[in-house]
């Protein structure tokens, strides 16, 4: 249940405490508790049917816990990039007008805004494009500007790598690093596929039913419970290490030179925790 915001810890935008949920007596969420601070980005891990899905949409009240509680700070603002998006194929749809029908009316709705949105994610020659027509990396930028018009103060990402190829990846995740700088809002991340980690993210937590285990994501990799669930492989693959890009890329794969050098974080590729399952995209 929501439960007191106003009783919610200083920077903290979502705490949830002791969740429990479960579907025709099958346990899906067992007695967990996380917290998500203000300006950090979380990675939420664990294998398919593990309870990430459902966690989330417990923290942004969309569904009831059948124990526990839930504390949101008052009036939080969050942007939510849902994990699939069904769109009817016949119906003729442009990207500016997605974006419209992503907002409730006021200023946000306005065309000017819109285009702003789409040039912070590197999208903005596409605004006349028909959303049939972009590729998973540019359908996942576009969806990620939807979000954005709400200014959010929390931004929720659920699976956001689903039909994005290896060069896309790396790219969508430097960018979500900077909206976060440009922007301080809470960034929260939904993955059970380990071929990538993100290793600008503040925390890592590995979700099986119950928190196995949370932390920085190389000390979670060190974490024997995160060994138990992805394999020795996976765990002994997670090496992260930094360097400094002085460019980014755009939506079409183009440099695009920094104004100044930004220290970003690469994300490394873990092997061998899927069944040889590769992301597709253009």
């Amino acid at each position: 249940m929501m439960n007191d915001p106003l009783s919610i810890p200083n920077g903290a935008l979502v705490v949830a405490n002791d969740i429990v949920y479960t579907i025709d007596e099958r346990q899906i969420l067992d007695h967990v508790s996380i917290t998500i601070n203000n300006s950090e980005i979380v990675t939420l891990i664990g294998p398919n049917g593990s309870g990430k899905t459902t966690l989330i949409r417990i923290m942004l009240g969309l569904l009831q816990p059948l124990g526990g509680t839930v504390k949101q700070k008052p009036h939080l603002q969050i942007g939510y990039v849902p994990q699939r998006l069904q769109i009817e194929p016949s119906l003729p749809l442009s990207v500016g007008r997605f974006l419209k029908f992503g907002v409730p009316k006021g200023p946000n709705r306005q065309k000017g805004r819109r285009a702003t949105v789409l040039a912070e994610v590197g999208m903005e020659t596409m605004y006349d494009a028909s959303i049939h027509s972009l590729s998973g990396g540019e359908l996942q930028r576009v969806m990620l500007a939807r979000a954005l018009l709400r200014d959010p103060e929390l931004l929720v990402l659920d699976e956001p790598m689903q039909g994005v190829d290896i060069t896309g990846q790396n790219e969508i995740y430097d960018l979500i690093a900077r909206i976060r700088d440009a922007r301080q809002c809470g960034i929260v991340m939904v993955s059970h596929d380990l071929h990538i980690v993100m290793a600008s993210t503040d925390r890592v937590i590995c979700l099986n039913h119950h928190v196995c285990c949370e932390g920085k994501p190389e000390t979670v990799a060190r974490d024997p419970a995160f060994e138990t669930i992805f394999g020795k492989q996976a765990a002994a693959r997670l090496a992260i290490y930094q360097h400094n890009h002085d460019h980014t890329h755009d939506s079409h794969g183009h440099t695009v030179p920094n104004d100044q050098n930004i220290s970003d974080q690469t994300p490394v590729e873990l092997s061998g925790t899927q069944s040889g399952e590769t992301p597709h995209g253009r």
